[in-house]
């Protein structure tokens, strides 16, 4: 892993830079992408009341290799959720993507949470993103038949925080 830093506040530049980084991965349309961003933009002008807090991986030349966010989920007591977890393909197989999803885990339980969600796709496309979470200790809670398309399942991973 060739992290320089890893931050959680993020700058001005960042939106576009998790666009690009989203993008980079293959795995997410334009329109995923620009949610992505959105979300950089919304903690970028609601601070933490936004609900999304960010870990960001950056390399030694200051590119950005990956990141990820999180927030409580509303309207429970000490349920987060993973909203997004992307590493840049360049920096893939090091162990930054299980780094980042442990610090995301040990804030949030910092922050009173008690069990940690995250969703992927059923597709064959994502079953390296789900061999992701399993390897990271989480299992699956729930299976939402045909809910992204006909066939295509929403698999709910979660894990319990210390």
């Amino acid at each position: 892993m060739s992290v320089q830093t890893m931050r959680t506040e993020p700058t001005p530049r960042d939106a576009a830079r998790v666009r690009a980084l989203v993008e980079a991965t293959g795995f997410f349309s334009r329109e995923e992408a620009g949610v992505a961003e959105e979300l950089v933009t919304e903690r970028l002008s609601k601070g933490l009341a936004s609900g999304y807090y960010f870990l960001f991986a950056d390399g030694p030349d200051g590119g950005l290799e990956g990141y990820a966010c999180y927030g409580p989920a509303p309207c429970t007591v000490g349920s987060f959720d993973l909203y997004w977890i992307a590493v840049h393909p360049d920096a893939q197989g090091n162990g930054l993507g299980k780094a980042l999803f442990h610090a995301v885990a040990e804030a949030a339980a910092a922050q009173g949470g008690r069990i940690l969600f995250a969703e992927t796709s059923s597709r064959e496309q994502y079953a390296p993103t789900r061999r992701f979470y399993e390897g990271c200790g989480c299992t699956v809670r729930a299976v939402v038949r045909d809910f992204y398309d006909a066939g295509e399942d929403k698999v709910i991973y979660g894990v319990q925080l210390a």
